[in-house]
């Protein structure tokens, strides 16, 4: 796993063998990031990592110069393994939380510039989270929520989805509050 752009282009990061998370993979994410240079300016960013894993998506908005990057991530393992990173890789605008994704959707109220969620494949609640993040409005006015999700996930019929990105198994659909939603 490497980070693909900004200050710390290159960098690898590598978690023990016994690591749990699965990654987003390095053509799945430089894919994610070119579409996204596209349609956001990554300083001043505030965003909100869900089910963090290993970080790879907390440390490429970093690297690129992201105000703020809050990083949630439940496993104790996992947790640690990114603030030891954080450390490491001096990225002080990224802010690690040991906590169940669904408990701080529901109690958090600040809002975000993008929200990244990447629940396990086969979490059966992990469909919630969109309706959670638009009820609670956790994004900002011109913010996105961008879910990984495998293929067998559609949420073309969801009220805010904007559209669907697929690279290889790896499926990521991007989500938009509505003017009238304002």
């Amino acid at each position: 796993m490497r980070i693909v752009s900004g200050t710390h282009k290159g960098r690898r990061i590598s978690p023990d063998k016994n690591f749990k998370a699965r990654p987003t993979t390095d053509f799945a994410k430089e894919n994610l990031f070119n579409v996204l240079n596209n349609i956001i300016d990554f300083e001043d960013l505030n965003v909100l990592d869900l089910f963090s894993g290993t970080g790879g998506i907390s440390y490429e908005f970093a690297s690129r110069g992201a105000k703020r990057v809050m990083s949630v991530e439940k496993n104790h393992s996992h947790f640690s393994f990114i603030q030891k990173t954080i450390q490491e890789l001096k990225f002080e605008q990224i802010q690690v939380i040991k906590s169940d994704v669904f408990r701080f959707l529901r109690n958090y109220s600040q809002k975000f510039d993008v929200i990244f969620a990447d629940p396990p494949f086969d979490m059966k609640s992990f469909e919630t989270i969109p309706k959670l993040v638009f009820e609670k409005e956790l994004l900002s006015e011109n913010g996105i929520l961008i879910l990984e999700h495998g293929s067998t996930n559609d949420f073309g019929t969801h009220p805010n989805f904007i559209e669907k990105r697929s690279y290889g198994s790896v499926n990521f659909t991007f989500f938009k509050k509505h003017k009238e939603q304002e």
